[in-house]
């Protein structure tokens, strides 16, 4: 059993130079505009993720949680700033272009496990690998199916399966394909707490002992804590990370965020 060792600084803005930056966003900003009024998302994040680490996005409601991971994965582009995946810059790419690259080096895991319930475990797995005319390995895909303990569910159906033997196997057509990168959002946010651990610690392993890269947004602080670090978001900026988590670190963490994001607010209505 691991003995968590917490440590806090001020983000470096992209930091440990001498570890593969799988994902670099350099100064990105994302404003929105609603009528006549403009509202910041995100305003100057600049934030590296590294191969082989697996990391875990959290902050208060409204902090920009998912239009980082949304900016980071091309699903939305920056007002201003860069996004760069596996050496490769998204800006000025076409949507063909950003659809290509999000298909040969991104793998997603949401809360919803977005199966086809027509499809059975093995061709729900492959059906990303079949999309982009690429011909699966039946080895690999049987290993990887495995190794999410579904082996004995592989030609079941969605709806012959409980929802964190659904989760796997989203999980391994995330991992089927062999990405850069896995932004995994909220994933366990729909399990109940013993299957969310199991879901969580396959994720893990397949960081620790597949040298998987991946960001995962969400609000749980126990499920932060089987991350590597921990990246906190306050007002659209990063304000603060944490190394090796324990949940109770975390927590408190989240509260001293939500009590300054408060105070700012409050003195902000105050002085209208």
């Amino acid at each position: 059993m691991r003995v968590p060792q917490i440590e806090e600084r001020q983000v470096d803005t992209l930091g440990n130079r001498g570890v593969t930056e799988t994902v670099r966003l350099d100064s990105v900003h994302k404003v929105y505009k609603r009528g006549s009024t403009s509202v910041a998302a995100l305003a100057g994040v600049s934030v590296a993720f590294h191969q082989g680490t697996f990391t875990a996005v959290m902050g208060p409601s409204g902090s920009g949680k998912s239009t980082l991971l949304h900016c980071a994965a091309g699903l939305d582009e920056p007002t201003s700033g860069s996004v760069v995946i596996d050496g490769v810059s998204l800006k000025g790419k076409s949507e063909t272009e950003l659809t290509l690259l999000r298909r040969d080096k991104i793998g997603f895991i949401f809360q919803a496990f977005n199966l086809l319930p027509a499809l059975t475990v093995e061709q729900n797995v492959v059906l990303p690998l079949q999309m982009a005319g690429r011909r699966p390995n039946r080895n690999f895909v049987r290993q990887v199916i495995a190794d999410v303990g579904l082996s004995d569910r592989a030609g079941h159906h969605p709806a012959e399966l409980s929802g964190g033997q659904q989760q796997r196997v989203a999980i391994a057509r995330a991992l089927v394909s062999q990405p850069a990168v896995i932004f995994a959002d909220e994933p366990t946010g729909a399990l109940d707490t013993r299957t969310a651990r199991e879901v969580l610690t396959l994720l893990s392993d397949s960081v620790s002992k597949g040298g998987q890269t991946i960001v995962m947004v969400t609000h749980d602080p126990v499920a932060a804590s089987y991350a590597d670090r921990v990246v906190f978001l306050a007002d659209g900026q990063v304000a603060t990370e944490m190394y090796n988590p324990t949940a109770s670190a975390v927590a408190e963490q989240m509260t001293h965020l939500g009590d300054a994001v408060a105070a700012r607010t409050g003195a902000a209505v105050g002085s209208m």
